[in-house]
């Protein structure tokens, strides 16, 4: 009797599976080692080329909208500041509103953040087009600009919220996450030289008129000029079109191959919960995330500084140097340096750390901002300047982007049933970063017009180049300092990292044995 149970009980724990016995009985198995989750080139390629849309169209708004703007469509600079204010404002604005809607957006077959990109693109395209476009009813000009100027800072969000909350989702590997963002980094600099030799080629090929001061000439000499003025301002209206078609084409093409190549890939623990978080739950926990803070605190300031130094470069160089017709050559300097150092700041970070980058990348500014602001005008100087600037432009783009996802993984560990968080975190980033750079851009063509600045002059008042060599040296010196001594705060050094990547990586396999034991049961049910 005790000999037939016992031969039973051995038949019937032959025919189950081995996950649904005893630990006692399970057969001995050997662990095999997870391979690692490789990206090949040609992911990395598509995913960074995907970020060339918001770096050549911000580019040529960041350095060109303003003295359009004053120039160009002839608005006077109070209406000027408000649409870059209120603009950059709305554009801030929307980042965490879009965050909110992705977070509330379910999986679908092209995943969670590639409709937002997709269905986005051909509206912004418009839409940018139109801002660079003169209507015929001077009256509403303002209005104008303010309207499709926001609808197209809404648009570009659709698109740059879900890419940028994409870095989490091509890997769950930091060292595959962190080159891919070294390719995109790379190509993002590579689509701010597209965007400065584009539109500034482009443009500089017509003459920008100017007018002379009136009293300085007859009345017949001045309806000549102002006839030829008026033939030559039409001409540059024609060429901002002209730039602003040939960029939209390339959004169009990025957005495309971004979509092909690139596929999302979930956490295995984040499909094991239950229900998503709520947004504000979300948001309160992100922003209680100390690293998270100290990180976007850091690189607010040293984002700002070089905001202001973008946002009235065309100005300086113009009006403060006298390079007129050299200014879109040395943005061109400024960005070509930049793209070629970007794999440089990527190995010495991989060497010496993310903090040790911060410090020496972004301080390498401050020397040679000091030279131009104490020094002549003197064009070979402005030149080795703008190459050097280069070098401190590559470690201000690739840096906060490398950072993030390390703020990230921290706080999944500090918070491991938190998770669709990923868009908060790089929305209200870019909020914080746009909010600012809105309130710089606002406060310094306001400052241009007390200081009395000149639509369309050919000279400017000796206030007004003060005003521009403060905007573009001292004031970003000193916010530069600021910013790096808030980095000082900044907790995740290497040693942290490694201990991230450890936890996280011992957390996946626990969610994958956890996902094998689902599986075994539903089989077990099934057999009964």
């Amino acid at each position: 009797m005790a000999k037939g149970e016992g031969a039973e009980s051995g038949s019937a724990a032959g025919l189950l599976p081995t996950g649904i016995l005893p630990v006692a009985e399970r057969p001995a198995q050997v662990k095999e080692p997870k391979k690692k989750q490789q990206l090949s080139i040609c992911n990395k390629l598509c995913y960074a080329v995907g970020g060339a849309p918001y770096q050549v169209t911000g580019c040529a708004l960041g350095f060109f909208l303003q003295i359009y703007l004053l120039d160009v469509a002839q608005v006077d600079p109070f209406s000027a500041s408000i649409i870059l204010f209120v603009g950059r404002a709305w554009d801030a604005f929307t980042d965490p509103l879009v965050g909110f809607c992705i977070s509330k957006s379910s999986w679908t077959r092209l995943g969670r953040l590639m409709p937002w990109i997709i269905f986005s693109t051909p509206l912004a395209i418009i839409a940018y087009f139109l801002i660079w476009f003169v209507p015929d009813f001077p009256q509403g000009q303002a209005l104008w600009y303010l309207l499709f100027y926001c609808l197209f800072e809404t648009l570009v969000t659709c698109f740059h919220v879900p890419y940028s909350a994409l870095t989490m989702f091509i890997s769950t590997e930091q060292s595959e996450r962190d080159s891919a963002t070294a390719y995109r980094m790379t190509v993002e600099v590579l689509g701010t030289v597209l965007g400065t030799a584009i539109q500034g080629q482009i443009v500089g090929q017509v003459d920008m008129p100017c007018l002379q001061d009136p009293n300085d000439s007859a009345l017949a000499t001045e309806g000549a000029n102002r006839t030829q003025s008026t033939t030559s301002l039409k001409e540059t209206q024609n060429a901002y079109l002209l730039a602003a078609g040939v960029i939209a084409s390339i959004y169009v093409v990025c957005a495309v191959i971004l979509t092909l190549g690139v596929r999302e890939q979930r956490e295995p623990y984040e499909t094991q919960q239950a229900e998503p978080m709520s947004f504000f739950r979300g948001l309160r926990l992100v922003m209680s995330h100390g690293p998270y803070v100290k990180l976007i605190a850091g690189f607010l300031f040293t984002s700002l500084a070089f905001m202001l130094v973008e946002g009235n470069f065309a100005l300086f160089c113009t009006y403060t140097l006298g390079f007129r017709n050299e200014f879109q050559n040395l943005l061109l300097a400024i960005m070509l340096s930049a793209t070629f150092t970007i794999p440089i700041w990527q190995w010495f970070l991989t060497r010496f750390g993310k903090k040790t980058a911060v410090y020496v990348g972004i301080s390498s500014a401050v020397p040679f901002l000091i030279l131009v602001a104490f020094t002549e005008s003197n064009l070979i100087v402005t030149y080795v300047v703008a190459v050097a600037a280069g070098i401190s432009v590559a470690a201000a783009f690739l840096l906060p982007w490398s950072m993030l996802p390390d703020v990230i993984d921290d706080f999944h560990l500090k918070q491991p049933q938190s998770h669709g968080t990923e868009p908060i975190f790089f929305s209200f980033y870019v909020f914080f970063t746009k909010f600012a750079s809105g309130v710089s851009l606002g406060i310094s063509t306001l400052s241009l017009d007390f200081a009395g600045y000149e639509t369309r002059g050919c000279s400017q008042p000796t206030r007004v180049k003060f005003t521009l060599k403060m905007l573009v040296t001292i004031a970003p010196i000193a916010l530069i300092l600021l910013g790096l001594l808030l980095f000082k705060l900044y907790p995740i050094d290497e040693e942290k990292r490694r201990q991230n990547k450890k936890a996280l990586q011992a957390l996946r396999e626990e969610a994958s044995s956890s996902g094998c034991s689902d599986t075994d049961s539903t089989e077990l049910a099934s057999i009964l």
